[in-house]
């Protein structure tokens, strides 16, 4: 996806998120560290444009509910910034990529831990498949099949100096 793809494609989400939920008054979106958080930045912008409210964005790092945490070494944490309450409102959680739903699961086991919302929907940017966990999106930016070994790149502005994603082959030993 080049960078005018996927503004296009965020622009969609946020039209799709606003139709959903009958308007932007109870909902609040929460970015997963690292590139989730500036796409719900951006997202909460194009709501912004249709709606003309400023639904909050907050930040939440997963580190500490990952079930893999064994197996990364020192764990770096990056922190949960979510200035707002939950309570009442409609999250909408958001992720560059859902491949396995282990990371969903850590973010919904972390946002259960801040409170208690109306509701937890998700949205992505790419859904790749290869699901190990009953987890569903529901808003996908672009469906993008891969294989297993292959891996998927969002590469964001804020992280990487521009706007794009790539399919990863693996290197081969």
């Amino acid at each position: 996806m080049s960078a005018a793809e996927i503004d296009r494609t965020l622009q969609r989400l946020a039209h799709q998120i606003v139709e959903k939920s009958g308007g932007t008054r109870s909902l609040a979106l929460i970015g997963i560290r690292r590139r989730g958080v500036p796409l719900a930045q951006l997202i909460a912008r194009a709501m912004r444009g249709i709606d003309g409210v400023d639904v909050p964005v907050g930040t939440l790092d997963i580190t500490l509910y990952r079930d893999d945490l064994s197996m990364r070494g020192t764990p770096v944490i990056r922190g949960t910034d979510i200035p707002f309450s939950i309570k009442d409102k409609t999250v909408i959680l958001v992720d560059d990529v859902l491949f396995t739903g282990r990371t969903i699961r850590a973010a919904l086991d972390a946002i259960i831990d801040l409170g208690r919302p109306t509701a937890i929907q998700l949205a992505c940017l790419i859904d790749r498949g290869h699901r190990e966990l009953p987890i569903r999106p529901d808003y996908v930016g672009k469906n993008l099949p891969t294989s297993r070994r292959e891996s998927v790149a969002v590469r964001l502005r804020e992280h990487d100096g521009e706007d794009r994603v790539v399919i990863e082959e693996p290197e081969e030993a």
